[in-house]
């Protein structure tokens, strides 16, 4: 058969089922591109205005949301909701619609690469719009930079080579975890700043606690008549958010039942807070003493022998310690008790703070006493994903810090890098920059030239997602166990490689065990040689007779599942027999106000790069391009300070500038900047726009080992400048609110 066809025919093939890629097996393998290159102009003979629909998976965040992407010549033009997967059944967030502009970043890394470490990998401009970019050059051929990877494999010994990854369990993460067991090189480690936010580590720490599993929670909120949110952004960017917010839309829309209530427990109010039902601003560091107040108060509504884990609170003395009255904790607890529906979700900034864990322990406990385990509307353990064994959550904060002191000691002679971007996500008080020094070789993966492959010696760039092929498992947010599928809608633009098919041919060349461990010849082999194990698997979402019709109809349908619940009820054996200590939280600092950072919720910690996301307003300010300081009016008329005025945000470890956006929803001794902004890297729409809150962050954990980056104080000072920030509301705010009204 003739490899002269064109690139879109082969994708159309690439797309279908089983008897297509029979054919394609029949004429050479399905797994390589036939045209590489795409077309800067297409022939005229393409132009007939159909369009083709790939199956794949969001790579925008770790959730593993399943999409469906429209096609016209080759080109993908729009994103949409795979409206089978079982994650997000045909929804997306506004991530996942922006992944086009990941797509044609005219910043993305366009070839291998070596290169000095901090220099710039593109010229600065002036008119973000100005295409005269001089973006770094490939300066090696695919051959050297295969050979490097190589080298480097052999250079070390097995403990002086790292991997650091991002969150998302992929396939990628499994071929270097494979290569580690038979190598003896270090585990690959994942992390991403989104599970720092989330405080993962502390979910699953508490889980082990009080139902003896260190499993990830999953939380019924459709279901559910009455929930309790202490701190959990689910609308935003908490865990899987569109699917906490289909759940939501249930909560409040369902027919079979009334419509429920949201309760949300933060001192500054979220997006998902600004939907709840009531809004209760408590003083920071004392979650946990209010949810055992309100177990208590419950378990006195309900009678009967008073459970020990709310025993010793004083709800009278925890109205005080927390601003919140006690009529207001008698209501909610009557509220959660009379319900057969109660729910209580512990996440976000409640979770990030010293006591963290113990407000994970308290508001697990409610749900102890609600008796909801494994029932519609409560907590159950996620559904581990096709083949897996065992939860495996990314690294916490803690973790990371041993890491980077390891890199600190030169434990690691070469360290590989890839979907994370530390010197941006990380606490700046860590200094994993600083560390990267002791790292004789840095390899980075990046497909953008974000600052962690500013500080690398060779930049490999991998493909775009919407490029790729792989898996994902999900983790959590899905009631059946989901294995993700991923494959290529278009044709690499550039001369990338994948990072899989990188260290296939780097093992390859390096011989010896590297060569036993990966004895594929690519990629695709790899894949069909994972997924095809499912096939033995009772259940499924389809079946097949061989594994090439098996991969697929994996491909064709955006993954693979299983079509029986998979999640299971926690034990509440010992729930309510803890001693959870109810002790307010400590913050680091002097400062005058509690400080509240928050992950953007249109920016994430790696949207910045695409002006769609830019341009999108914050949902609770408008704001957009830009970070601001929330400050309650109250506050800024003591202070003397107006809309975008520009001050110094000073804490124990750092100090920023940023303009003012006074923000009615936030306590006045609490002031709170969102997380997204403030990149000296990353391309023309990221860079040099805003701070980084991380910049602020102290080297201080829960007992859980998550980051406390909610559990400082910090200073305000006034530096007499003004910055107009650019929002769609009115100048008088979208509340109405001017500094020279009464508050």
């Amino acid at each position: 058969m003739s490899e002269k066809f064109s690139r879109r025919d082969f994708l159309k093939l690439a797309g279908m089922g089983a008897a297509t890629t029979a054919v394609l097996t029949g004429c050479g393998p399905a797994s390589r591109y036939v045209k590489r290159e795409p077309y800067q102009q297409m022939p005229e003979y393409n132009y007939n205005g159909q369009s083709t629909y790939y199956a794949t998976t969001c790579r925008e965040c770790a959730a593993g949301c399943g999409l469906v992407i429209r096609t016209i010549q080759g080109r993908a033009i729009k994103t949409e909701g795979n409206a089978n997967h079982p994650l997000n059944l045909g929804k997306t967030c506004a991530r996942g619609q922006a992944t086009l502009h990941g797509l044609y970043n005219p910043n993305r890394v366009r070839g291998p690469i070596k290169h000095a470490r901090g220099d710039r990998l593109y010229a600065k401009a002036n008119d973000p719009f100005n295409d005269n970019f001089d973006d770094a050059e490939p300066n090696m051929s695919w051959d050297e930079a295969l050979q490097t990877v190589a080298d480097a494999l052999t250079k070390y010994k097995p403990e002086e080579i790292g991997f650091l990854m991002g969150m998302a369990p992929d396939h990628l993460f499994d071929l270097v975890t494979d290569l580690a067991n038979a190598t003896g090189i270090n585990a690959p480690v994942r992390f991403g700043a989104l599970g720092m936010f989330e405080s993962r580590a502390t979910l699953s720490k508490a889980a082990e606690t009080l139902f003896g599993e260190a499993r990830m929670p999953f939380f019924d909120v459709g279901g559910a008549q009455v929930v309790l949110s202490f701190g959990a952004n689910f609308l935003e960017t908490w865990l899987s958010p569109v699917s906490y917010t289909r759940g939501f839309a249930s909560l409040r829309q369902a027919e079979t039942k009334m419509r429920g209530k949201l309760v949300q427990f933060e001192a500054r109010m979220s997006a998902t807070g600004g939907k709840a039902d009531e809004w209760v601003p408590l003083r920071p560091g004392t979650e946990a003493l209010v949810a055992l107040a309100i177990g208590r108060l419950a378990s006195e509504i309900r009678g009967g022998a008073m459970p020990r884990v709310f025993s010793s609170v004083d709800p009278i003395d925890v109205a005080s310690k927390s601003g919140v009255k006690l009529e207001a904790l008698e209501h909610i607890a009557a509220m959660f008790a009379n319900s057969t529906g109660a729910l209580a979700i512990p996440g976000g900034a409640a979770l990030g703070q010293s006591n963290g864990l113990a407000v994970a322990e308290a508001v697990l406990a409610l749900n102890a006493l609600a008796d909801n385990f494994g029932k519609p509307g409560g907590v159950y353990f996620s559904p581990l994903a096709p083949s897996q064994t065992e939860y495996q959550r990314p690294a916490s904060a803690k973790e990371m810090q041993d890491f980077v002191q390891k890199m600190k000691d030169g434990k690691f002679k070469a360290l590989f890098i890839h979907g994370v971007n530390p010197v941006f996500e990380l606490p700046a008080s860590m200094d994993f920059k600083g560390a990267l020094a002791n790292v004789e070789q840095v390899i980075s993966f990046a497909t953008f030239p974000d600052e962690t492959a500013a500080e690398a010696d060779f930049i490999f760039p991998d493909h775009h997602g919407l490029e790729s092929w792989g898996y994902q498992r999900v983790v959590t947010g899905s009631d059946l166990p989901v294995l993700s599928g991923a494959q290529p809608v278009v044709a690499p633009y550039y001369d990338t490689r994948a990072a899989a098919d990188v260290l296939i041919s780097a093992a390859q060349l390096a011989g010896g065990s590297f060569a036993q461990a990966l004895p594929f010849k690519d990629e695709v082999e790899f894949l069909r040689g994972k997924v095809s194990a499912l096939m033995g698997e009772a259940n499924g979402s389809f079946s097949a007779m061989d594994a090439v019709a098996f991969m697929a109809s994996f491909q064709q349908f955006g993954g693979w599942w299983k079509m029986s619940d998979g999640r299971t009820a926690p034990s509440a054996a010992d729930a309510l027999n803890q001693n959870v200590k109810g002790d307010a939280a400590e913050f680091a600092g002097e400062g005058e106000f509690f400080f509240i950072p928050f992950v953007s919720p249109t920016l994430a910690e790696a949207g910045a790069n695409k002006p769609w996301l830019q341009e999108l307003p914050d949902p609770t300010t408008t704001v957009m391009w830009n970070t601001w300081l929330e400050m309650n009016p109250e506050t800024a008329h003591e202070l003397h300070i107006e809309y975008d005025d520009v001050v110094r945000v000073v804490s124990e470890a750092g100090a920023v500038e940023l303009p003012v956006y006074v923000y009615p929803a936030i306590r006045p001794d609490t002031v709170a900047m969102p997380f997204g902004q403030g990149h000296t890297a990353y391309g023309r729409y990221a860079e040099g726009r805003g701070v980084n809150p991380a910049d602020l962050f102290g080297g201080h954990f829960n007992e859980a080992g998550d980051l406390a980056f909610a559990g400082m104080k910090v200073k305000i000072e006034k530096t007499g400048k003004k910055r107009p920030l650019s929002r769609l509301e009115s100048m008088m705010g979208v509340y109405g609110v001017g500094l020279g009204e009464e508050h």
